[in-house]
């Protein structure tokens, strides 16, 4: 995001957006005017980009497992479903021979 943007006050508060008191200049020295230094916000993105390649790490190894997981299950189904068409099979010849 810019950081331009007015706030909630400066777009509904008297004088806001739409209004001809509105001053673009406004926004710029409100927004001028930062609370931290450059140096805290450095450190503000390089631990969230150290968080960030953690989540993604996290993310790719739970993936993998769910990909595992959902192999197995598949082949299981597939197994599965195979002895069960054999076993209809079975009886229907077991009802037929008769």
């Amino acid at each position: 995001m810019s950081g331009k943007a007015p706030t909630w006050s400066d777009q509904w508060g008297s004088g806001g957006l739409g209004s001809d008191e509105y001053d673009d200049g406004e926004i710029t020295k409100k927004n001028s005017k930062s609370s931290g230094s450059g140096k805290k916000m450095e450190n503000a993105k390089a631990m969230a980009s150290v968080s960030m390649d953690k989540a993604k790490s996290a993310a790719i190894v739970g993936a993998d497992k769910a990909k595992s997981a959902a192999v197995v299950g598949a082949q299981k189904v597939k197994t599965g479903t195979s002895a069960g068409l054999k076993w209809i099979k079975n009886q229907y010849q077991k009802k037929t021979s008769k």
